[in-house]
């Protein structure tokens, strides 16, 4: 399977977000699940594995699953065959983001992650949200320092703005961008020109829409209550679901004519748009995480990313993130 690059790192074409196994997602994996999981991805052909600090849940013994913990102890076997993700600058409280930027904070953070990873030196260091307390060049200048110190071999930012990118791509510069990005959620597309012309690569987090786009959830489709983050998104909704129907016709009609599955489409229409964008999605079920993986092999010609396109302009929904 070819790779991709992410300015210089080569990572496999469709990465394996682990937030789910943990996070946001119901009640977390059984850790020795969650650890197999994550190890037949990589015999799938996943290398690259993206996680956070603040991607924590509660255990039914009351103990804490911390999801880089269980990134660390699948892939310690296999550390050198593989690229590790991680962010810092978010932790979550009273079910907000507390943002917190500052340079003593982010040497802690990744401290911290290093320990729970058991590893010397983090691939790609993420500043998970932008802290409107911290200015870019001061983060930019905590991570030189990092990178120097041998801590991170590269850093990117997650939902970045252009502006905030350029500033800190003068100081240091930044390897890839994380956002997110879908068939709903484009808004982001703004911002490819720059990261052209920067050598940055873009990490699509949510690219199915936090499953919407597989097509496979309806309005009686249940979800945890608090722990499972789909529960409150809008694109789950009545009127969600009302809204994003013809998506799906769309998506089921060219899932059917290349004999592929709406999840498929969904991922191969973003990676054959640039061949700089890496999708993360996530699962807990292997046989998900095999379909998601072979999205790489879809191929979308650009008259046919061209016709997409200009229906999802004229297409309006609501999506957790924003609305279109």
């Amino acid at each position: 399977m070819k790779k991709r690059k992410l300015g210089n790192i080569e990572v496999s074409p469709i990465g394996m977000g682990c937030m789910g196994l943990s996070h946001a997602s119901g009640a977390p994996t059984e850790r020795k699940e969650a650890i197999k999981i994550i190890r037949q991805a990589f015999e799938m052909g996943y290398t690259f594995f993206d996680t956070a600090e603040c991607y924590t849940g509660i255990n039914e013994d009351g103990s804490t699953s911390y999801n880089e913990e269980l990134v660390g102890e699948a892939l310690r076997p296999i550390r050198d065959k593989v690229i590790i993700a991680t962010k810092c600058g978010v932790q979550h409280g009273n079910h907000q983001l507390i943002l917190d930027s500052r340079p003593e904070t982010i040497r802690k953070s990744v401290e911290d992650s290093l320990k729970r990873l058991a590893i010397d030196c983090i691939d790609l260091y993420y500043q998970h949200r932008i802290d409107p307390k911290v200015p870019a060049e001061e983060v930019a200048g905590t991570m030189a320092d990092l990178i120097k110190e041998g801590k991170i071999l590269h850093w990117g930012i997650s939902e970045t703005s252009e502006e905030y990118l350029r500033l800190a791509h003068a100081v240091c510069p930044v390897t890839a961008v994380q956002n997110r990005y879908s068939m709903m959620a484009c808004w982001h597309e703004s911002l490819f020109p720059t990261l052209e012309e920067l050598n940055v690569g873009f990490v699509a987090f949510s690219p199915m829409a936090n499953g919407f786009l597989t097509g496979r959830y309806d309005q009686n489709s249940k979800f945890e209550s608090g722990s499972d983050y789909r529960s409150f998104m809008p694109q789950f909704t009545s009127d969600g679901m009302e809204k994003g129907k013809e998506l799906l016709e769309l998506l089921t009609n060219l899932a059917n004519s290349k004999n592929a599955t709406p999840a498929q489409i969904s991922l191969a229409w973003m990676l054959c748009k640039k061949p700089w964008i890496v999708p993360i999605p996530g699962s807990r079920k292997p046989e998900r995480l095999k379909e998601n993986l072979s999205a790489a092999e879809v191929m979308l010609s650009t008259s046919e990313i061209a016709s997409i396109d200009e229906k999802l302009d004229r297409m309006e929904f609501v999506v957790f993130g924003g609305h279109k």
